[in-house]
């Protein structure tokens, strides 16, 4: 059994959201999550108050939470949230950094170079593949992470996400109004609204085709790509000749297997 008793907090921290959730005891599979939007300025009480109150909605407190990971790309929160782990949860906080026993090989220049979340999620992809795979995020920025047949991360790609890239466009254009990101009606838009929702849906699923056929060149005609992150939802289903497997809790999932490798 992954841990005793009680249940195992997974917290990802990203530059525009957090996605947190709790395993049962034994359990692989997520049995509740929530995201809310990132504030660098929260303190390790508003932290608590936050995660108190949506544990409640699920019947659960403080004392139901035995023990608690985090990967963050805010560095400031890291401390933030393991603080808050040592005042109301009572333990500490594993963080996923250098130190950590993640079971994968980094084959870059610099392995303390790549981001927490993207490490996570190839712990995750290979765990659940057993193969070399290309794990696409998408989130503040899109990242292409690249896992060998030797479950070795061998590096990736990174892009500008569809929310900076929409922040820019309204920053740059005056008339353009701000626009939430969901499915389109139609390839050609008949408003301005929804002209830009299909240049983000089109626009980032010719991204991922394009990015995916080079890669495939490179590692095989069949390997396989999994998608993840926030915004995934509304790219993958427009995304043509390549399949994708959607997996919203990817994340959650390689922060699972990494503090099992680390609970010693």
């Amino acid at each position: 059994m992954p841990h005793s008793a009680g249940y195992l907090l997974v917290v990802d921290v990203g530059n525009t959201q957090t996605h947190f959730g709790v395993f049962g005891a034994g359990e692989t599979t997520v049995f509740e999550e929530w995201r809310f939007a990132t504030v660098r300025e929260s303190t390790r009480d508003e932290l608590g108050a936050a995660l108190s109150n949506l544990l409640a909605l699920r019947g659960l407190g403080f004392a139901d939470i035995d023990a608690s990971i985090v990967s963050s790309t805010v560095p400031q929160l890291n401390d933030q949230w393991t603080l808050m782990a040592a005042s109301y949860l009572d333990h500490e906080m594993l963080v996923v950094g250098p130190a950590i026993k993640t079971g994968m090989p980094i084959r870059i220049d610099n392995p303390r170079e790549v981001g927490a979340d993207r490490l996570v999620n190839s712990i995750a992809a290979y765990d659940r593949l057993g193969r070399c795979a290309i794990v696409v995020d998408f989130g503040t920025a899109i990242t292409y992470d690249i896992i060998s047949d030797a479950g070795e991360y061998l590096g990736g790609i990174i892009t500008p996400g569809a929310e900076i890239s929409l922040d820019a466009l309204y920053e740059r254009a005056a008339k353009l109004p701000k626009v939430d990101i969901v499915a389109p009606k139609a390839v050609i838009g008949k408003s301005t609204v929804e002209a830009i929702r299909a240049g983000v849906a089109y626009g980032y699923a010719g991204q991922l085709e394009g990015i995916v056929a080079r890669l495939r060149d490179e590692l095989g005609a069949d390997t396989p790509v999994l998608a993840t992150g926030g915004l995934a939802g509304a790219v993958v289903p427009f995304v043509r000749g390549i399949e994708v497997a959607l997996d919203p809790f990817l994340t959650l999932t390689g922060l699972r297997l990494i503090w099992e490798r680390n609970r010693e």
